[in-house]
């Protein structure tokens, strides 16, 4: 079959977790025959500033469909949704022999529950941390657009699919969709290579043994329970370390926090590329994602394939990745006392966690590559179009002859 997928973000010029799975698709894709485009910004797609990408897309959009002539077309997130309106609209335009593609909308989360996730932290009644102003802004101007956006999608859309069980459920409670099909977020499609010319030099004394936060530093990522878990690891004789990698609106706050807590400024290193983030994985102890709210972060699947155990909030999409018990350690959100306790486990007995770390891998190679998500997602657009099951089939004996 050809394939277009549309996005807003794609590596390397952005750090995004839904850009690299849209070429982790596209990689799976691929090596199962299908021919793939990927449209995004730049050259080839649309042109100006990435507020503007849902009108900007259009254009581009149109004429990747004369040229390319795709038999499914797949919009990421509620920016493709005028492409999606465009493509949703051909259908009484498509000569009989030039049909309309098939539309599929592949919707990491719901800005249903992204809106709801901008709120403060709170344990025992007691307020941990707040959503900043940028972050204010997003709930009260950007999400409602993107809510908006979403819907749009998802009612173009002939398909729609998330990256996991929980998310599929929100979306179709959220943006009105009978079905949602699942097709997880996968890792390995890829080459990792460093897209800065140098990565910042690592503070002095970065032994291995560290836990390590990776991520948009955002209310919602819960790192003001990480903190005061640490501190709380610290107070009961714990020789606990923590590096944060990251970036964002919410860093200011974080850095006064450890501050208040008495927790060293060497904590955070800054943003990392890919390459930087599977650097720092080879010396943690255990990746610590202690968010309130998620779809499937990548971060996971990245330190579960390189063997380190993952300790997490038990929300969103995580928990059908990760394990309790097996693959790593599951805790209540905002619940810093929960926290501090399964990473003092982690930290105490180092044996465990090598074990935990190696079954991650060995999960990570059965469900979460590349291979895997292209089945899935052949089956969901065969299940949609039957007709296109025929179109690959023939697509592939004329490669082969």
């Amino acid at each position: 079959m050809r394939v277009l997928l549309i996005a807003n973000t794609l590596p390397p010029r952005d750090v995004s977790g839904v850009g690299e799975q849209v070429l982790q698709l596209a990689a799976g894709l691929r090596s199962a025959g299908d021919e793939v485009e990927v449209l995004g910004r730049g050259p080839g797609g649309a042109r100006g500033p990435k507020v503007l990408f849902p009108l900007l897309i259009v254009p581009a959009a149109w004429r990747a469909l004369r040229r390319f002539r795709p038999h499914v077309v797949q919009v990421h997130e509620s920016d493709g949704a005028l492409a999606a309106l465009l493509v949703a609209v051909l259908a009484p335009l498509s000569p009989p022999e030039a049909p309309r593609p098939l539309l599929a909308a592949l919707l990491q989360v719901s800005y249903v529950e992204e809106l709801r996730a901008v709120r403060p932290l709170v344990a025992e009644e007691r307020v941990m941390g707040r959503p900043g102003g940028v972050e204010l802004r997003f709930r009260w101007l950007k999400a409602p657009l993107q809510i908006l956006l979403g819907w749009l999608t998802a009612w173009s859309a002939d398909l729609v699919l998330a990256p996991s069980r929980a998310t599929a459920a929100e979306i179709r409670r959220d943006y009105a969709v009978e079905r949602v099909g699942v097709i997880p977020n996968v890792t390995g499609g890829l080459p990792v290579e460093a897209v800065q010319p140098r990565e910042p030099r690592e503070p002095e004394g970065l032994e291995p043994g560290y836990l390590l936060f990776v991520g948009r530093l955002r209310v919602r990522k819960g790192v003001e329970v990480l903190l005061e878990a640490l501190a709380e690891l610290r107070r009961s004789g714990t020789a606990a370390r923590l590096r944060i990698a990251g970036d964002g609106e919410h860093r200011g706050a974080l850095e006064r926090k450890a501050a208040a807590l008495g927790l060293e400024a060497d904590l955070f290193l800054g943003r990392r590329d890919a390459a930087g983030v599977r650097a720092l994985l080879r010396g943690a102890a255990a990746l610590v994602v202690p968010s309130t709210y998620e779809g499937m972060p990548l971060v996971v699947l990245e330190a579960m394939e390189a063997g380190v155990p993952v300790v997490a909030s038990r929300v969103s999409g995580i928990p059908e990745v990760v394990e309790d018990g097996s693959t790593g350690w599951l805790v209540p959100p905002e619940d810093p006392g929960a926290l501090a306790r399964a990473l003092a486990e982690v930290l105490a007995d180092p044996a465990t966690a090598r074990r935990r770390g190696e079954a991650g891998r060995a999960r990570v190679e059965e469900r979460f590559r590349p291979a895997v998500a292209a089945a899935l997602w052949r089956a969901e657009v065969f299940a949609a179009a039957p007709d296109l099951q025929e179109t690959a089939r023939e697509m592939e004996k004329k490669d082969g002859d």
